[in-house]
């Protein structure tokens, strides 16, 4: 993705979030709320993350990294069957509403996975008793290997700026490391770390807070030149 098509993808999120705020507003809904714009986000940032992350790999490497792309109907076909495996290993987690599993555009997936289970405050530690979860996480993307994962780390807004970002940039790594102890192939990982800059709750009171210290993991599948 070349720099002039970031931007017109940030123009269109910028739209996107105005135009659903001011459909609320005119349907006597009121204006969105942070979560409902933390959506908006987050879903167009999804897709975008994994079209950024995708070009600055070696597209050839890549593909014969996994032994070949997909592509077609093949694609939304694979995508759909390992949102459903996820689903299948994840369900206690998703359940208790530690764990989230959404499909975005261009058949993305989002696991996104909250402080509450992967992470102690101001640590970028993962809990001992989370590794169960990411077992049964990495048995499923380690099945499904023709795909690319862009880890994210994320903070709520308390500490610096400066702090935060490497903080979720930490976090984002700890979940790296250990998804490559499980033999997920290094070539298919990349970490981002987006510190307090894309909250999906209000930081004003401890649950949103909460929400917003999380780790996003954007599967996307690698697409068959």
């Amino acid at each position: 993705m070349n720099p002039l098509q970031t931007i017109a993808v940030a123009l269109a999120v910028t739209v996107a979030v105005s135009s659903c705020a001011s459909s609320g507003a005119a349907n006597g809904k009121g204006p969105m709320t942070d979560t409902e714009k933390g959506a908006v986000i987050g879903a167009v940032g999804g897709a975008v993350v994994g079209a950024v992350i995708a070009d600055k790999k070696a597209k050839g490497a890549l593909i014969g990294a996994v032994g070949g792309g997909l592509a077609g109907a093949a694609v939304g076909h694979y995508m759909d069957r390992q949102k459903q495996d996820l689903e299948k290993n994840l369900s206690k987690e998703i359940a208790a509403g530690s764990v989230r599993v959404a499909k975005l555009p261009s058949d993305i997936v989002r696991i996104t996975m909250t402080s509450q289970t992967a992470f102690d405050t101001d640590s970028s530690d993962i809990k001992p008793g989370f590794y169960d979860t990411l077992n049964r996480l990495a048995d499923v993307v380690v099945r499904y290997g023709k795909t690319s994962l862009t880890i994210v780390g994320h903070t709520d807004s308390r500490g610096t700026s400066q702090y935060n970002q490497a903080l979720s940039e930490r976090r984002a790594r700890a979940v790296a490391d250990y998804l490559l102890s499980k033999n997920v192939n290094p070539a298919r990982i990349a970490t981002v770390g987006k510190g307090e800059t894309e909250p999906i709750a209000t930081n004003a009171t401890e649950e949103g807070r909460r929400q917003n210290r999380r780790v996003e993991i954007f599967v996307a599948p690698v697409r068959a030149e």
